[in-house]
């Protein structure tokens, strides 16, 4: 009976939260679409309010825009009327976000806004509220009920709140033609930095680069191979240029085929069509290639030259799988 009771209530939130996304369609509007446009051509910053659980929802929207390039700041309503008004610059746009537009501290906050001159979004889910009818501007959020059986908690109101918040940073971001570019430089920490900044290099560059000669014995091959730990080796030509690569699995299938070795070469075991990546490409396209041949290890190349190896080991460690 829990478990059924636990499950029902659980679809019964998303339910009623899909509904009120689905209902959020008709407020993008004129009105949104004005708000949009007055934070893109502004030069100043989005200064985002609110107070209670708008708060945390108002941090969150301050993270994605500052994510995606549009400069933005976290003022909490109830230090804004206790000296962080401050804060608030000539060119500023102030975003306050609430359910009822009618919170004590935003009906201080918004005639002091206005009278510094700045313009004013209001996020708001009363239309006919303070904050919705002092405000320059109006992106309406109301839901109709909230996903808590009490239709108390913030539940419904706060994702809708949310969601429209993305709405804008999205719309903002296809604005200023934000490209996977602009976004490493705000990320470069972390796996998703690395998997939009790092390349093969990065990684190639930390190993010594095993190599032997076509002509080296199977001796040779396999120090090469242990004392560089990476699992394989490139074979190069007398002149330099690449000729193959050999594995461990390589070695394995030669003593399987071979009663004895002594008599063989690099040349004898390699395989000439070695898997290959360009130096400068991105580290996350060597985790494609590893995928999509089922191997360990590429060879790296800075064109057609021998740069080293880059090992499946190198990319978990940096969490790029």
């Amino acid at each position: 009976m829990q478990k059924e009771l636990i499950l029902q209530t659980a679809i019964d939130t998303l339910s009623i939260e899909k509904i009120a996304i689905e209902n959020l369609l008709p407020h993008i509007n004129d009105a949104f679409t004005e708000a949009i446009e007055e934070i893109h051509k502004s030069t100043g910053r989005l200064i985002i309010s609110g107070i209670g659980k708008s708060a945390i929802i108002a941090q969150k929207i301050v993270a994605t825009l500052n994510s995606t390039g549009t400069p933005s700041t976290f003022l909490h309503a109830a230090d804004a009327i206790h000296g962080d008004l401050g804060m608030i610059q000539m060119n500023d746009i102030v975003m306050i976000i609430s359910k009822s537009g009618e919170s004590p501290e935003i009906k201080v906050l918004v005639p002091l806004i206005k009278n510094f001159g700045n313009t004013t979004i209001a996020l708001c889910g009363k239309e006919t509220s303070f904050l919705a009818t002092h405000a320059h501007y109006f992106i309406n959020c109301t839901v109709e009920v909230e996903a808590c059986p009490n239709n108390l908690a913030p539940t419904s109101s706060t994702t809708a709140q949310m969601v429209m918040g993305d709405a804008m940073a999205v719309c903002l971001l296809k604005l200023k033609g934000f490209t996977p570019a602009d976004f490493a430089k705000f990320h470069p920490g972390g796996a998703l930095g690395k998997r939009l900044y790092m390349k093969v290099s990065d990684l190639s560059n930390l190993h010594a680069k095993p190599q032997v000669h076509i002509h080296a014995n199977i001796k040779e091959v396999i120090l090469e191979i242990t004392s560089k730990r990476l699992g394989a080796t490139a074979v190069l030509n007398d002149d330099e240029t690449l000729a193959g690569i050999i594995t461990d699995g390589d070695i394995r299938r030669m003593l399987e085929a071979h009663d004895t070795w002594n008599h063989l070469q690099a040349k004898d075991i390699m395989n000439t069509s070695p898997k290959n990546i360009q130096e400068e490409e991105l580290a996350v396209n060597a985790v494609e290639k590893m995928r999509s041949f089922n191997i360990s290890q590429l060879l790296v190349l800075n064109e057609n030259k021998y740069a080293g190896i880059v090992h499946i080991h190198d990319l978990l460690r940096e969490g790029l799988i």
